[in-house]
C-alpha cells in the first residue's frame, strides 16, 4: 500500500435542531443547561471555526455532514401516525421528550460516531470502521442506522474499507465509539496499540461498577470491536474505567484522558488499577514500538474531577502539528477555571512533547457536554485512501465559506425546546439537507431515507 499515514480530523457539522432538551443523564453540562435557549446557527459556525483552525495548523481535515431530522419514521414506530406534520403535533402534545429524542442534533459529536481502526493495525490491511449502536441513550440510540450508510458512502471502495453493521442493539453490548477509544504509536504511519476502554462488564455482576450515573461502554462491546477489527497480535489494549469518574460526569473516557501518538495524558483517576494498568501498557508499547510511551499523569491534587468536568481539559485535541509540534487544542472554559489553567502551565513545564496550547471557543457544544475532542473522528489513512474517499468533504477555504453561506441561510438563530413543536422546523430541516446535497455532493436524503426503510 502507498505511505504518507496522515491522522485526518473528521468533525461533524452541527445540526440545524440543536437543542438543550437534557436528555443525557450523567452528563452534567446537558443536565445543568436544559430547556435553556440554544443557537443553533452559532454553534454550528464555531465548529467551522475550530474546523478551519486545525486545517491552519497543517492537519487534514474533513466533515461528516449532520443526520436528516427529525425522525418521523422512528415517532411512527412508537405509534404516532398521520402525515409528518401530524406526527410532530401528536408527539409535541402527548410527549415532549420522545420529540426531543426524534429531533436531537446529537451526531454532532463525531467521536461517538464509530470506533475506527487504520489498515497498519489490521491483518486485513483495510480501515475498519464500526458504527456504534449508542444504545445507553434513547435519543442517540437512532443515530446508527443513518451514520452506516453515510460512511459507507464515504468510504465505499472495500478494497481498502470495511464499514461494519453496528453491533446488536443489545445493553450488554453498548457501545459509544472512538469516545471511548485511543491510538498510541510512535508515528502516525507506524503500527499501534488501540487502547478500548470500558465502563462495566455486563456478565460480571460482582465487578466494580459507577453508583451514581450508568457506565455506558462495556467490556463485551470493547472486545467486539477488536475482533471483527481484525486488530494485529498486541495491538488491543482493554481496561476499565473509574467508576468515580463515571460518578463524577465522566460519562465517556475522552473527558478524563487523551492521547496523540507516543503522548498519554490521563488523570491520576482515569482507570481502574491504574499504576498496573499504565505499567502494562507502557511495556506492550515498548515492546511493539521499540520506544517508549511518554505517561502525563495529572495529579488530583492539581486537578481534583469535578474540574476536569467543568474545564473539559482532557476533551482538548492533543494534535501534532504539519510541523511537527504537539499542541492541545482546548476549549476556552479551562481559561476561568483556576485548576485548569495551574495544569496546562504545569503540563507544559513538564518534560515532554507537549509544548503549545490553542483556546477555541465552543460554548454553545460544551453547554450539552461536549468539547473539541467530541467534534471530531480521528481517522489514520494514507494518500491512497483518502484519494479514495467519496464526495467533496476535505476541508479547504472556499468549503469552508460555501459551509457558512448555507448555515447562514438554512439555520434558525435561536432554538426553544418547545420550538420543536412547530412543524415547520421540519420542512426547515429537510430543505438544508437538500441544498447541503449541492455542497458535499453526497445523495444525503435518500441515504437518511433509505436507511429507515
Amino acid at each position: 500500500m502507498s505511505g504518507d499515514y496522515r491522522e485526518c480530523n473528521f468533525d461533524s457539522i452541527v445540526g440545524l435542531t440543536h437543542n438543550y432538551a437534557g436528555l443525557s443523564f450523567g452528563n452534567v453540562a446537558s443536565t445543568k443547561h436544559q430547556n435553556e435557549v440554544s443557537f443553533p446557527r452559532q454553534a454550528a459556525l464555531q465548529g467551522l471555526e475550530k474546523m478551519k483552525h486545525l486545517m491552519e495548523m497543517g492537519i487534514p481535515q474533513a466533515i461528516i455532514p449532520p443526520l436528516l431530522r427529525p425522525r418521523i419514521d422512528w415517532l411512527r414506530q412508537l405509534g404516532f401516525y398521520g402525515s409528518p406534520e401530524q406526527v410532530i403535533v401528536q408527539a409535541g402534545q402527548e410527549d415532549p421528550l420522545l420529540l426531543a429524542a426524534a429531533y436531537s442534533a446529537s451526531s454532532m459529536w463525531a467521536a461517538n460516531a464509530a470506533t475506527v481502526s487504520p489498515s497498519l493495525d489490521t491483518l486485513d490491511n483495510r480501515v475498519h470502521f464500526s458504527p456504534a449502536n449508542l444504545g445507553s441513550s434513547l435519543h442517540r440510540s437512532v443515530e446508527a442506522d443513518q451514520i452506516t450508510p453515510l460512511f459507507r458512502s464515504i468510504f465505499s471502495d472495500a478494497k481498502l474499507f470495511q464499514v461494519h453493521d453496528p453491533l446488536p442493539p443489545a445493553s450488554g453490548l453498548s457501545d459509544e465509539g472512538a469516545a471511548n477509544h485511543t491510538r498510541l504509536c510512535a508515528n502516525h504511519g507506524d503500527c499501534g496499540i488501540e487502547l478500548l476502554v470500558y465502563g462495566r462488564n455486563a456478565l460480571d455482576f460482582s465487578a466494580v461498577a459507577p453508583q451514581r450515573f450508568p457506565a455506558r461502554q462495556t467490556y463485551q462491546a470493547s472486545q467486539a470491536i477488536g475482533r471483527r477489527h481484525l486488530l494485529k497480535a498486541d495491538c488491543a489494549f482493554l481496561c476499565q474505567q473509574n467508576p468515580d469518574a463515571i460518578d463524577a460526569g465522566v460519562f465517556h473516557n475522552d473527558v478524563i484522558s487523551v492521547g496523540n501518538q507516543n503522548v498519554l495524558l490521563v488523570h491520576q483517576q482515569a482507570f481502574v488499577n491504574q499504576m498496573q494498568v499504565l505499567s502494562e501498557l507502557s511495556d506492550r508499547f515498548a515492546v511493539l514500538t521499540g520506544s517508549t510511551l511518554q505517561v502525563v499523569q495529572v495529579p488530583t491534587s492539581l486537578l481534583p474531577l469535578q474540574d476536569a468536568v467543568d474545564s473539559y481539559l482532557f476533551n482538548s485535541q492533543l494534535v501534532s502539528t504539519a510541523e511537527g509540534e504537539m499542541r492541545l487544542v482546548s476549549p476556552v472554559d479551562c481559561q476561568s477555571n483556576e485548576n485548569a489553567q495551574a495544569t496546562i502551565a504545569w503540563i507544559l513545564n513538564e518534560d515532554n512533547p507537549v509544548k503549545g496550547i490553542d483556546y477555541v471557543d465552543l460554548r454553545q457544544s460544551m453547554n450539552n457536554g461536549g468539547g473539541p475532542a467530541c467534534l471530531r473522528l480521528r481517522v489514520v489513512l494514507n494518500r491512497q485512501q483518502r484519494e479514495a474517499t467519496n464526495g467533496r468533504i476535505w476541508f479547504c477555504e472556499t468549503l469552508f465559506d460555501q459551509l457558512c453561506q448555507w448555515i447562514e441561510t438554512h439555520y434558525p438563530q435561536q432554538i426553544e425546546v418547545q420550538d420543536l413543536k412547530d412543524p415547520k422546523l421540519l420542512d426547515r430541516s429537510f430543505k438544508a439537507c437538500l441544498a447541503l446535497e449541492n455542497i458535499v455532493q453526497l445523495p444525503l436524503v435518500k441515504i437518511f431515507q433509505e436507511a429507515v426503510k
